[in-house]
């Protein structure tokens, strides 16, 4: 029995396994390029350590690549003849590597937030948590579990940063922005690589539409990154939207080009935040040239994947994007044979919010305004069941409201961005829309209220 750095028993007698596991979550906490290399050399070391085999598979599964999951498979089939010697954490950690593997990522959280019931300090088990619980939408979960786990945390327990960070972003999400900012703060001095931490700094900063400080808070260089996984170009992406918000549509698509297409391969191609981007960009009024090409192509290669709902939005919007119509349908189709089967969260979700999301997509980029708007509008408030974070699932915000502008559904129009210049009352775009709006639906009163405010807002975008 060995023990790692936060005082956790590691069933494996080789010390060297158990330190490389160590440096394996170090590297992933960090978001460094090593940890699967760390965890390789666990295995050399110990080939029976179920932990460090179910972390290999958390690994896989974390590419969510549906290619991978035989990969998978394997991995827990390797386990198994050594599952009855591991302790009750790590066939915890296994039964959840099983239920993420099967596709159940409530199961899976459930049973991490079993883990962390019994060790507090499970750093693994709450990141994994946090990341997933993101990405089903479910915010106050994910405050509610860090914050269960922080009295077993304190400065003295190596990596308690990278809790800080976590806290903070929960806390934002939450819209808790003053506690998130302090909390986010401490933990980018604690460690001032910490990219989730800074991260969640910039998420405050985007919500109280301070995109002054967020340029100068985000004011890195991709030397200082360049040991960063692809989770690098997710924060060069809010470095973007703080670019676009003060109305420096060129440096923002010179960060698309120069920074977020970085970390792009011929095996990886950063589909959700370029598409993202790069649809804002569009909103903006910017040319693109021909950039959702490439992006179009990848998604055409991941049509049947399903490994997240989040994904598949951003898979249907680069398609439709990119002309792609017959792909995007087929996209759909296989959405609807995926729900049809599945059970669970992902496939309701898929079934109720994804669809018609992505149907609306595609009628709004060939033009069909009024159809997309009457797809978008029932819908609009479920969107959060698909995960992500306020600032990322802000762009379907910005594409109802634009297919409304452009449909002969006016008073829809004037309702969502009623609704937005309340939310997003520092755009100036915003409040330049919804005057345009009340001018043509006879309030010449409410649209000069508008235009003042237009006026007086110190943000340039939307």
């Amino acid at each position: 029995m060995q023990f790692d750095s936060r005082g956790l028993a590691i069933t494996t007698s080789s010390a060297e396994a158990a330190s490389a596991i160590d440096r394996a979550v170090k590297a992933y906490m960090d978001y460094g390029t090593t940890a699967g290399a760390h965890i390789k050399d666990a295995l050399e070391k110990d080939p029976a350590c179920v932990l460090a085999l179910c972390i290999r598979g958390y690994f896989f599964l974390m590419l969510e690549n549906k290619a991978l999951l035989p990969r998978v498979k394997q991995t827990l089939d390797e386990i198994k003849p050594h599952l009855g010697a591991a302790s009750r954490r790590e066939q915890l950690h296994v039964k959840a590597l099983e239920a993420w593997a099967a596709g159940d990522i409530m199961g899976a959280c459930a049973r991490w937030e079993e883990i962390l019931t019994e060790a507090p300090r499970d750093l693994l088990a709450l990141k994994l948590h946090h990341t997933m619980t993101f990405y089903t939408g479910r915010s106050q979960v994910m405050r509610s579990v860090v914050a269960s786990v922080l009295g077993a945390w304190d400065d003295k327990v190596q990596d308690y940063g990278c809790v800080q960070g976590m806290y903070a972003y929960a806390l934002e999400e939450c819209g808790a922005y003053d506690e998130a900012e302090r909390w986010g703060r401490q933990a980018v001095e604690r460690n001032p690589g910490d990219l989730w931490a800074i991260h969640s700094v910039a998420h405050v900063l985007e919500m109280q539409g301070r995109s002054k400080e967020g340029v100068r808070w985000l004011d890195y260089t991709p030397e200082q990154w360049a040991k960063k996984n692809p989770f690098k170009a997710h924060v060069w992406w809010h470095a973007a939207l703080f670019l676009l918000a003060q109305g420096e549509n060129e440096r923002a698509l010179a960060l698309y080009d120069n920074a977020l297409c970085s970390v792009n391969s011929e095996q990886y191609i950063d589909v959700s935040n370029q598409a993202a981007l790069l649809k804002r960009i569009e909103l903006s009024g910017e040319d693109i040239g021909d950039r959702w090409k490439a992006l179009a192509e990848h998604s055409e290669k991941r049509i049947h994947d399903h490994m997240l709902p989040f994904r598949d939005a951003h898979f249907s919007l680069a398609l439709a994007a990119g002309g792609k119509f017959d792909t995007a349908r087929k996209h759909i189709d296989s959405m609807a044979a995926f729900a049809a089967e599945g059970m669970g969260w992902r496939a309701e979700s898929t079934r109720n919010i994804l669809i018609p999301l992505c149907e609306g997509m595609v009628a709004y980029e060939a033009g069909d305004y009024d159809k997309a708007t009457d797809l978008f509008w029932p819908m609009r408030h479920e969107i959060v069941s698909i995960g992500g974070s306020h600032a990322q699932r802000d762009l379907f915000a910005q594409i109802i409201c634009d297919a409304a502008l452009h449909s002969s559904r006016l008073p829809v129009a004037r309702s969502l961005l009623s609704e937005r210049v309340l939310s997003r009352g520092t755009r100036k775009k915003n409040w330049e829309e919804y005057s345009s709006v009340l001018a043509a639906l006879g309030d010449t009163k409410g649209a000069e209220d508008a235009r003042r405010q237009a006026a007086q807002a110190h943000e340039a975008g939307a």
